[in-house]
This record gives structure tokens, sequence and C-alpha cells, in this order.
């Protein structure tokens, strides 16, 4: 009993990340007037302020020697970011075909939005990183495309939506868009690099710490979100269709990019370091600066939790997915 309890205890401290993204939004489902806009948290300024936070941390992190040590690999890059920014845009037209097909008119058009804003998301930083290392893959090359694809997106990103969203009616305010994305995460992460010298090696002491803020931080953002779209009628006017449409759709696209990924790497001839760094990159997208860009780029939308479904179930499932990948991919041999 003792040690069955011990490993529950375990895989709970383990997962407490997954756990706590179902207890934010089951939270935001029964309290939403606590963490909408204009409640009584202010959510909102704790939102700007966290994030700031966050990617002040990401640039003290980010290590200039890693960044130039992985710069030469220029034909990995480019695939990485084709995959990032164009072959993912371009498969969300198939993906809306599809479930066109299976579910007709009955899905909401907001939700369609957050399919396609899932594709033009950047890679993530830290699970890119984490999992071409556990893989045994060209980690300063991860370390350049991922930092390369985030600095990319602020720009590309709101350009990409407002160039594809047409026909769902979100024709952004680009240049203040960009501006207001650039303020608030690219700033930070200057700040933080040009402060790496000064206080990188002291935070390293605290790395543990440092690295549960941006998760706490998605915690926060995601509870936000879906305080106000729960308060403008998410779970009355949806039902579980639409979660497991969401679930098909961010499935299907993972495993078609992985895929993918994996083939063109192997038929480009690039050793097993640079493949492994080129699917973990290329297939993956980031949660931590989708859900701030998106609340700058569709602001206070009341189904704003609708249209960032798509990248809070495309995040666990890459985490799932890769990590088994990565186990495999380690335990092979050979170049």
């Amino acid at each position: 009993m003792k040690l069955l309890l011990s490993r529950l205890t375990q895989s709970l401290v383990r997962n407490w990340f997954l756990l706590g993204m179902v207890g934010v939004v089951l939270l935001a489902s029964l309290l939403p007037e606590i963490g909408r806009s204009g409640g009584i948290l202010h959510a909102e300024r704790l939102s700007d302020i966290g994030i700031a936070l966050v990617f002040f941390l990401h640039g003290v992190g980010i290590s200039f020697e890693n960044l130039k040590s992985g710069m030469l690999r220029w034909p990995l890059h480019l695939v990485v970011q084709t995959f990032t920014f164009v072959i993912f845009p371009l498969l969300f037209y198939p993906l809306r075909a599809l479930i066109a097909a299976l579910f007709g008119d009955s899905l909401p058009p907001e939700l369609i939005l957050g399919f396609l804003y899932l594709c033009v998301l950047p890679s993530t930083i830290s699970s890119s990183v984490a999992m071409t290392g556990a893989a045994r893959g060209n980690v300063p090359a991860a370390i350049f495309n991922a930092t390369l694809s985030s600095l990319i997106g602020i720009g590309l990103t709101p350009l990409l939506v407002n160039l594809m969203a047409h026909s769902h009616a979100e024709h952004l305010p680009l240049l203040p868009t960009m501006l207001g994305i650039a303020k608030l995460l690219l700033l930070p992460l200057l700040l933080g690099q040009l402060m790496r010298p000064l206080i990188g090696s002291w935070l390293r002491r605290y790395e543990t710490i440092t690295n549960k803020v941006d998760k706490a931080v998605i915690l926060l953002l995601v509870y936000t979100a879906f305080c106000d779209s729960v308060a403008g009628g998410l779970w009355t006017n949806q039902g579980v269709g639409m979660i497991a449409t969401t679930l098909l759709g961010t499935g299907l696209l993972l495993a078609v990019v992985l895929l993918l990924s994996s083939f063109t790497a192997a038929r480009l001839g690039f050793n097993r370091a640079d493949q492994i760094a080129v699917v973990f990159c290329g297939s993956k997208k980031t949660l931590a600066s989708g859900i701030p860009m998106a609340k700058l780029l569709f602001g206070a939308h009341p189904s704003l939790g609708l249209i960032v479904l798509p990248i809070m179930f495309y995040h666990q499932l890459q985490l799932f997915v890769c990590s088994i990948l990565a186990e495999r991919y380690a335990r092979r041999t050979g170049p």
C-alpha cells in the first residue's frame, strides 16, 4: 500500500502541470467571474506582468555561445523554419477541409480559427531542446532553431493570421499588434540577455524554481482565457463533440508533421543528430508564447478560450508523443 501511494505521489508531482491545466479549466468553469477581464483579481494585469517575467528569464537563460555553435548548420535551420512557418500553415487547409467534411457547419468558427492559430505559431524553446538532448540529437542546432523561431514568430505569426484568417473576419491592426507583441515579449527577452552576465550564474542556482515560473504563468493565462470564455457561454453553447474534434484534429496534425519531418530529414541526407533536431524542432508549437500572443492578437474576444483550445491539446500531445520518440531515438546505435 505504501509503495502504491509513493508511486501515485511521484506521478502526481511529475505531472503537476497537466493536472494544473485540468484544474484551472475546472476552476474557470465553476468560478468564471473571479478571473474574467475586469474581475476582482484583475487577472489581465497579472498576466502581463507574468508574461514579461517569463520572457525576461528566457533571455537570461539563452547562452550566446550555444547559439553561435549551432548557427553554421544552415540547411538544417532552413528545413526547420520551413516546417514551422510554411508546411504547418499549408497543412491548415486540408485539415479545415477534413473537419468541414466530417462535421459540416456544426463547429464554431472560433475553433477553426484556433486551428489556424496553432499552425502559424513558432516552435517552443524548452521542450524542443530538452527532447533533442534526450534523443542524443544536435542540441546547439536545436537551441539556435528554437530561439530563431520565437524571434521570427513575433513578426510572422500576426502577419500569417492576418493573411489567412480573412474567411473568419479576423483582420488585425497589424502594426499595433506587432509592436504590442514586441513590447511584451521581445523587450523583456532582450533585457534578460543584457542582464545575463550580471545575474545568469545566480539564477542557475535556482533553476528548478525558475523553470516552474513559465508553467505557472501559463496556468494563469489559461485560467483567465477560460474565465472570459465560460462567462461568454463556452460550455453552455458547445458540447463534447467540440473536445473530441479538437483532440482528433491536433492528433492528426502532429502525426502528419512528425512523419513529414522525419522523411524529409532522411531524404536530405542529414546525419542522425541533425535528423533528430529537425523532427523535434520542426514539429513543436509553443504554448508559452502562444497564449500571450493570443491575448494580444484577439484581445478580449469572448471565445478566446475556444481559440486557444487547439494549442492546449497540441502541447500535451507533443510532450507525450515526443517523449516516447526521444526514448526510442536514444536507444538506437550508429551514426
